[in-house]
């Protein structure tokens, strides 16, 4: 089932086109990357898909009744706040405290409920706004570069969970990463997007593609045999070739 699809999209700050005839598709139960340079324009197609920004041309399909979570890039919250992670997560759900654990308990911080939000590490606050996604028992997560800011091994296991509950719970995910030994390991697909779709396809086909070697050179092969799991050889064979696009002229 095709949860969301994006045709044609173009997305522009007044003279500045930042996306240029974009066109992807999410499937239920997959897991979607879109790995890029700085300013290639994968924050503003994220934010095109849930609808904080309005296309200049091109459209975005949702499927009837899409529940979307999102985990945000960062969210500051001022530390002299006295906020504990099960306030932080009802402000804006009016959910039970049994909801809030099995939440925490699908994000892999089981014990936090009654913690103070400025007392967490890096990777907690990064779990509990996972959490605080699940609440919504989405049938799509969306990620921003959720490690932003944690360490490899941090990394590794924030999406290890993020595949923990893509098996648990059938969700979709699409999620932007520059970590890319990580993500040729966690996803299904990778889209390479600089301003378009430079190719798309599984990880190892897409970590050969001439148009992502001439954005990130051939440093990820390795890891990339290192990372490789069941889900590049089982999912998806009707993307075993990168499509490669030439830019909008």
């Amino acid at each position: 089932m095709t949860l969301i699809t994006v045709q044609d999209l173009s997305v522009s700050y007044g003279a500045n086109t930042v996306l240029r005839r974009v066109g992807l598709t999410v499937q239920r139960n997959e897991i979607v990357t879109i790995v890029g340079p700085n300013g290639s324009g994968k924050t503003s197609l994220l934010k095109a898909i849930i609808g904080a920004v309005r296309p200049s041309s091109g459209t975005v399909t949702r499927a009837a009744g899409l529940r979307i979570g999102y985990v945000p890039q960062r969210l500051h919250i001022d530390p002299t706040l006295p906020m504990t992670v099960g306030r932080f997560m009802r402000l804006t759900n009016r959910v039970s405290r049994e909801a809030c654990h099995e939440a925490l308990a699908s994000a892999g911080v089981t014990n936090l409920l009654v913690r103070q939000m400025s007392q967490l590490s890096g990777g907690q606050f990064q779990r509990v706004l996972l959490a605080r996604a699940l609440l919504q028992r989405p049938d799509i997560l969306l990620l921003d570069e959720a490690t932003q800011g944690l360490d490899q091994s941090g990394s590794a296991a924030f999406y290890r969970q993020i595949e923990a509950v893509r098996e648990a719970t059938g969700c979709a995910v699409l999620m932007i990463s520059h970590e890319l030994h990580v993500v040729m390991s966690a996803s299904d697909r990778v889209i390479c997007l600089n301003g378009h779709v430079c190719c798309e396809g599984t990880p190892a086909v897409v970590a050969s593609a001439p148009e992502y070697r001439a954005l990130f050179g051939t440093g990820t092969g390795g890891a990339l045999a290192l990372y490789r799991h069941e889900h590049d050889h089982d999912h998806h064979s009707d993307t075993d070739h990168a499509h490669s696009h030439e830019a909008a002229e």
